[in-house]
């Protein structure tokens, strides 16, 4: 599902590597049509020579963006209708940099919120030229990730569970939440496909936004 009202905008800051500068960009409170419009013809086209890029290297799939079979046009229908879900974008330069899906349905892990209510990342993805390890080469954005998982924290916020966010992560996102972002570590999850889970505290919520307040 795309929002048929127009998202709300929030601005941000990405910054732009080539040109050693920050950028000025938009947070949207919703996936649109436009968004899903750039995934079709500039992100799936990207990820395509991307991955023809590595078969010709040789690259073991193992090592291939773990993320390329995600539809989004799919994942937002899945969650037509469903208060419980919510959906961000960045946009920059009139292109969507990236996408993130959230769901308030699901409890806290961690002993010292066990059971509390948190906001659960279900889907976040960066475009292509946007990550690192998917083109060994600096990208052309970055902090598209940090603002999401700030817009995460902030959804937290306003619901009432001070912060509290979780997600499962794809291997290749491991060390950006454990390291960049600074959620713990639950360990692989044996009923989700033995992706680590990861989740933050409200303390950890608010560390990473007095992080991102230094810079």
């Amino acid at each position: 599902m795309t929002s048929d009202r127009k998202p709300d905008v929030t601005p941000v800051g990405l910054f732009d590597v080539a040109g050693n500068r920050m950028v000025d960009a938009e947070l949207w409170d919703a996936i649109a049509e436009k968004n899903l419009a750039d995934w079709e013809a500039e992100w799936i086209p990207e990820l395509f020579k991307l991955l023809q890029a590595l078969n010709r290297k040789g690259v073991e799939r193992r090592f291939w963006p773990q993320s390329r079979h995600w539809d989004w046009r799919d994942k937002m229908k899945a969650i037509e209708g469903r208060l419980a879900n919510q959906s961000f974008s960045i946009v920059c330069q009139d292109m969507t940099q990236a996408m993130m899906t959230t769901d308030v349905t699901k409890r806290a892990q961690i002993a010292s919120q066990k059971n509390d209510h948190l906001v659960y990342v279900d889907f976040l993805e960066a475009a292509p030229w946007n990550r690192r390890e998917m083109t060994q080469m600096p990208p052309r954005f970055s902090g598209a990730g940090s603002i999401l998982i700030l817009a995460a924290i902030e959804q937290s916020k306003m619901e009432g569970f001070r912060g509290r966010i979780g997600l499962h992560s794809l291997p290749q996102a491991n060390d950006f939440y454990a390291n960049k972002v600074g959620m713990t570590d639950l360990g692989q999850d044996a009923a989700y496909q033995n992706l680590r889970y990861f989740e933050m505290t409200p303390e950890q919520a608010e560390a990473f936004i007095e992080k991102g307040r230094k810079k």
